[in-house]
């Protein structure tokens, strides 16, 4: 099974924006019938829709590691 925590952050760091990981993901799963499965599965579980899953994983991510930087700035002020 496919580690889509993983392969967001993958595609994310890769691409540099969200909007272009997000066409690079769907270009995936539409080329793997599997792979859209399986990220069905995921969403289930994590509790997001199939069409907004990907945007709000990597919306928190990015939060997270803006809020890493944020704790590493407030603390140096």
């Amino acid at each position: 099974m496919t580690d889509f925590n993983e392969l967001i952050q993958n595609i994310l760091s890769q691409t540099g924006a969200l909007d272009m990981a997000l066409s690079e993901f769907k270009r995936m799963i539409a080329d793997d019938p599997d792979l859209k499965a399986e990220y069905k599965e995921w969403c289930e579980e994590m509790g997001y829709s199939e069409r907004t899953g990907f945007t709000e994983y990597a919306e928190e991510l990015i939060r997270s590691q803006e809020e890493k930087w944020d704790s590493l700035t407030d603390y140096d002020a």
